[in-house]
């Protein structure tokens, strides 16, 4: 029996109000106040010009790539150490992706890889602030501008982190966000793409729903995609964005109570380096290796506490397989990565709870 769940969404606000304003309505589709209001409020939260809601996070990715008009026979540098999505949107769009290694302090893109795996086919590169750690995002602006590269921000995992004082999904061409259930605000299933750029938001706007011309009645102009968000998701999304400060101090509250019961235990953690605002989407931990990971998740398990084993490279998947490829710190991270719970109604005693089954387990190990 699952006590502690690794995450559940924090729906402690207008979240039901706002879903029956829409079924008084009738207003349930893509048609509706509540989808602008979401995407305004949005775009005012995280300081950018534009966002286009979308109906979940992959989507948001492949949009904001054929917004750029990236295709066959380009490339883009994605890390290996991610979630599958943002590596299949690339393929979507017939473009090859190209994998880079991780930082071994931060566990993000290693710049100095993408500066390596620049080649004259290379369109854009896709930053992903894994786990809710902003990227070096100074070093990424750098090589991108000298190499005159798009940026595609993949924030799926780091809505409401900083980089020197700026919002994540706001440095690049344009970002994307995903609002999946267990993301720090969620609309279930949902998404978002922001630009600063008016010219890229119109396109993702056109593309997004059918190619719709302007001014013309099921006119269409272009191959487009119903990518539109419900009226219903929306809602979700408003009421889970005015509770945003709320759900992100508690996420750092937690995260400090395990810093704290963790600190003398053989582990590594996520630290929040310098110049960073760390929206811990999950608190992640690194042990010895791969069998004591497996064994702490399973004795984790028997006590009623769900952990979920950090990405594995998508290198090594069998449609992405790359014969002779060493990404070194990307494998070594993943095989050592436990995500531990982490929803924002976990309380101290909560905490203090899974930490002694961790160094119970440990005083025990051997």
């Amino acid at each position: 029996m699952i006590k502690y769940p690794v995450y559940k969404p924090y729906l402690k606000g207008n979240e039901k109000k706002y879903v029956n304003e829409c079924l008084d309505s009738t207003w349930i589709s893509s048609k509706g106040k509540y989808v602008e209001q979401f995407e305004e409020s949005f775009a005012k939260y995280i300081n950018i010009k534009y966002a286009a809601s979308v109906c979940n996070g992959t989507i948001a990715l492949h949009l904001a790539l054929i917004t750029l008009g990236i295709g066959q026979g380009e490339e883009v540098i994605v890390p290996t150490f991610t979630y599958i999505a943002s590596v299949n949107a690339i393929t979507y769009t017939g473009a090859t992706p190209v994998f880079v290694d991780s930082l071994p302090d931060t566990w993000q893109m290693d710049p100095d890889d993408v500066k390596k795996k620049i080649t004259s086919k290379t369109k854009a590169i896709m930053p992903v602030h894994l786990y809710g750690h902003p990227c070096e995002m100074d070093k990424i602006c750098k090589i991108a501008k000298e190499n005159n590269l798009f940026i595609i921000e993949d924030a799926a995992e780091s809505f409401g982190s900083k980089y020197k004082g700026k919002y994540t999904g706001t440095f690049g061409d344009i970002a994307t966000f995903s609002f999946f259930g267990n993301k720090t605000i969620t609309t279930g299933e949902g998404g978002m793409v922001v630009t600063d750029n008016k010219t890229l938001y119109d396109h993702a706007v056109h593309f997004r729903g059918q190619g719709l011309a302007k001014g013309k009645e099921y006119w269409h102009d272009v191959v487009g995609y119903n990518y539109r968000m419900t009226n219903i998701c929306a809602a979700i999304g408003l009421a889970q964005l005015e509770q945003a400060d709320e759900i992100i101090a508690k996420k750092r509250q937690i995260a400090k109570w395990y810093d704290e019961y963790l600190a003398n235990l053989p582990i590594e953690t996520s630290k929040e380096n310098k110049n960073i605002f760390h929206s811990y989407w999950m608190y992640t931990i690194l042990v010895k290796n791969v069998a004591i990971r497996e064994r702490l998740r399973e004795y984790l398990k028997e006590k009623g506490v769900e952990t979920r084993p950090t990405f594995p490279p998508v290198h090594s998947m069998p449609m992405y397989y790359q014969e002779n490829r060493e990404f070194i710190y990307a494998e070594n991270i993943s095989s050592r990565g436990i995500n531990l719970p982490s929803y924002p109604e976990l309380e101290r005693k909560d905490i203090e709870f899974i930490c002694k089954f961790i160094s119970n387990f440990f005083t025990n190990y051997n």
